[in-house]
């Protein structure tokens, strides 16, 4: 028997990538980047720039099923250089409170890939919510 989803496609990545895919109570969400509507990247040369806005896909989508912030349980943090994420965590950490609302209760890791989809991208953020 197959697994009963729902899926949300939306944005310009659609045709390639669901933004998440729902699974009972659970939320798995795609790794979100600094990206406009037409697939431009944003904030270039700005982690803290380009986290915000990965931040505000991350709330988009789970808006979509109804969810929030608080109800994501783990976030898997993919940076291309660790360096310069060790030594900005201090502000990348306000951001990421900032984009919660609250000190999240997440569980969290953050990892350094050689790179992302593109060049362009410095951050990129993918989380599980339950609700």
């Amino acid at each position: 028997m197959a697994t009963q989803r729902e899926v949300a496609r939306f944005g310009p990545m659609a045709p390639f990538v669901p933004n998440a895919v729902k699974v009972g109570d659970t939320i798995y969400l795609s790794g979100m980047v600094s990206i406009d509507e037409r697939g431009r990247a944003l904030a270039e040369g700005d982690l803290h720039g380009q986290c915000r806005h990965a931040y505000g896909h991350v709330r988009m989508t789970l808006e979509h099923f109804g969810a929030t912030m608080a109800d994501i349980v783990d976030e898997t943090v993919f940076v291309t250089d660790i360096a310069t994420t060790m030594r900005e965590m201090e502000e990348l950490w306000r951001v990421r409170k900032e984009a919660y609302g609250c000190e999240p209760q997440a569980a969290q890791a953050v990892v350094e890939v050689r790179s992302l989809a593109s060049p362009k991208f410095l951050i990129e953020i993918k989380c599980v919510a339950v609700v």
